[in-house]
């Protein structure tokens, strides 16, 4: 999935078209929002994708409303501090309608009853926590094959992900006797100063060391390094696990993306976490 820039007569946009997961996904433009609204849907019809993601600037919002888009989420800070607004259009009732949202509900109200404490899990002796290099590419392929049925992503391909190391993504792993047993990234935009925090993965019989924790907060400090000021992660609205770690390490809740991509089996609603970092 690369990105492609567009021009019409009163605007640019930044578009990613993700056929796998059947969307198009506009993560910077400049001009006309009408147009851009009017451009995103017409592309979305023409490629046979079910929906359109935008992140509209805070004057523009309200006018992707206004073309029949909706507001599913805020990234607050993601502008170099100005807040992104989520906004999507759908083209199916399927793409539309979420089977699992009072479930999703019910699992994100457990999540903001817990405690936050900043209190870190101790690493364990005989396990490492260390920057990934290049050359542990396919060992990370091999993780996120082996949690994962399904990925938005290419990561079961060792090749892809080299490739992104080598584009800067930041990945902080734990490892055992030369293992990797879990693994998490950053995805930085260095021109608006933020970073996705993703691809995080465990499998299930290293999960009780809390090595997710350790990883995210490894991950902030070398954003923190790099003058990134405002980390976000998109996270399985049905995963309790996920959702109480962002909680936990003082990300807010911004909102929640229907059927936003495939992960594990299906496509899945994904909540939005987002924090500030301090410089």
């Amino acid at each position: 999935m690369t990105c492609t820039v567009l021009r019409g007569t009163d605007y640019t946009m930044h578009v990613f078209f993700d056929p796998f997961n059947r969307r198009l996904r506009v993560d910077d433009y400049e001009g006309n929002a009408d147009s851009i609204a009017n451009e995103a849907y017409a592309l979305m019809k023409e490629r046979g994708l079910t929906k359109a993601f935008i992140k509209a600037k805070e004057a523009d919002w309200q006018t992707f409303l206004a073309r029949g888009y909706m507001l599913e989420g805020v990234f607050k800070g993601y502008f170099r501090g100005k807040p992104a607004y989520s906004v999507a259009l759908y083209a199916s009732d399927e793409r539309r309608m979420s089977n699992y949202w009072m479930q999703e509900d019910e699992i994100l109200q457990q999540v903001l009853k817990r405690e936050r404490h900043s209190q870190l899990p101790e690493l364990p002796p005989e396990f490492r926590l260390r920057p990934a290099a290049e050359a542990d590419a396919r060992a990370l392929a091999c993780l996120y094959a082996a949690v994962f049925e399904v990925y938005p992503t290419p990561m079961f391909d060792a090749d892809y992900v080299r490739k992104v190391l080598v584009e800067g993504t930041v990945f902080y792993v734990i490892d055992c006797n030369g293992s990797i047993v879990s693994a998490a990234s950053a995805e930085m935009n260095e021109s608006y100063r933020n970073a996705e925090m993703t691809d995080c993965a465990t499998p299930p019989e290293y999960r009780k060391f809390g090595f997710m924790k350790l990883l995210l907060a490894a991950l902030e400090q070398e954003m923190k390094h790099r003058r990134i000021g405002c980390v976000y992660s998109l996270s399985r609205a049905l995963s309790y696990g996920m959702n109480a770690v962002f909680h936990q390490l003082g990300y807010g809740y911004t909102g929640r993306l229907t059927n936003n991509c495939y992960i594990f089996d299906k496509l899945e609603d994904m909540n939005l976490w987002v924090k500030a970092l301090e410089s």
